[in-house]
């Protein structure tokens, strides 16, 4: 179906989409972005996807249409986005072959100069010795090798700028990479590369502890009707920024979706992240803040949290339910707290 609205789009009904995208943005009180015009141009194109049948979900329930949301949907369902793993993927293949062929060209240049050291070095050791038709032999094959060293120094130039332009796109890809795998509002890991993290940290666990931490800013969807969605964008700048200055590497801290965040604390007990959890939520909490466009008072805010340490042989998807138990806990114990899914073995 997303094949048929891109024909669409470079066809006579283009417009007609364009206009209609436009009004239904306009009477659900969308933002024009290009990313939500490119996601309404899908869903009045076409009804029956899945992508319109959350679109319409959202409408009934009357939902604000926030950027975070306009993200996670763009993620879901549009297929440039799906093609970002792959992309991903491709990348780094190709940087491990440009690694090949810098190992591969550096090597022929030392082979080269050490093949040419070396018959020098046999001429000048038969120096004096009754050897006179081996020493013209090698005499020769000097000359020839000189002569070779000499046609090679152009090439050996070249590959020096081939080597890096190489790194230069090395550069290029991991600077791609990074962009890919960084959520764009909040400066953190984004979605994505959370999961690949916690794989990782579950997979190099070997008896080692590791605990998972889940974070949600209270009463957020209250305050973004209040104040407006710019707003609340820099309220999830504000929460990442402390978030990010309390979990160095080797941690890892991600914005997990919406006002959601999490921190994977690899080595680290719940005792350990319980601590750094409580730090990150006094300091959330004791600044007042101020919309920066007006300087009015937004008052504090505050954040709940929830905290599970791995048990032995636990999977990732086991690992996120129950720390996100614990988050409701905080939640439902009235909020701006910390909860462990396993209490006894915090404080222990």
């Amino acid at each position: 179906m997303s094949t048929d609205v891109e024909t669409s789009l470079r066809g006579p009904k283009a417009y007609d989409l364009a206009r209609k995208a436009l009004q239904a943005m306009e009477a659900n009180q969308v933002w024009p972005t290009a990313l939500n015009f490119e996601l309404w141009v899908h869903y009045v194109a076409a009804q029956d996807t899945p992508l319109a049948a959350e679109i319409n979900a959202l409408i009934e329930k009357r939902e604000p249409f926030t950027e975070a949301l306009g993200e996670q949907l763009a993620a879901q369902f549009l297929p440039k986005a799906k093609l970002n793993g792959e992309i991903l993927e491709a990348g780094q293949t190709l940087s491990k072959e440009l690694d090949s062929v810098s190992r591969a060209i550096e090597s022929a240049r030392e082979s080269s100069e050490a093949y040419g050291q070396q018959l020098a070095n046999a001429s000048e050791s038969l120096d004096g010795e009754d050897a006179q038709a081996i020493k013209s032999m090698v005499e020769s094959l000097t000359v020839a090798t000189r002569k070779v060293r000499e046609e090679n120094h152009a090439l050996e130039s070249q590959l020096h700028d081939t080597t890096a332009e190489l790194g230069r796109l090395r550069e290029h890809l991991e600077q791609v990479r990074r962009d890919a795998m960084t959520d764009a509002l909040s400066g953190l890991a984004n979605r994505k590369a959370f999961d690949e993290a916690l794989d990782r940290a579950c997979a190099n666990a070997s008896g080692e502890p590791m605990t998972l931490a889940v974070i949600d800013i209270d009463h957020f969807k209250t305050f973004n009707d209040t104040w407006g969605h710019q707003t609340g964008d820099q309220v999830i700048r504000y929460v990442a920024s402390v978030i990010d200055r309390n979990s160095p590497s080797p941690r890892v801290s991600a914005r997990y979706g919406g006002e959601e965040f999490a921190i994977i604390f690899p080595g680290e007990s719940a005792r350990n992240a319980l601590a750094v959890l409580e730090a990150v939520r006094e300091e959330v909490s004791s600044r007042i803040l101020k919309r920066r466009s007006t300087n009015e008072d937004l008052g504090a805010i505050t954040i709940s949290a929830g905290i599970a340490e791995r048990r032995d042989n636990e999977g990732p998807a086991s690992l996120i339910e129950r720390a996100d138990g614990a988050l409701y806990a905080s939640k439902r114990g009235g909020r701006n707290r910390t909860s462990c899914a396993d209490p006894v073995a915090a404080a222990a």
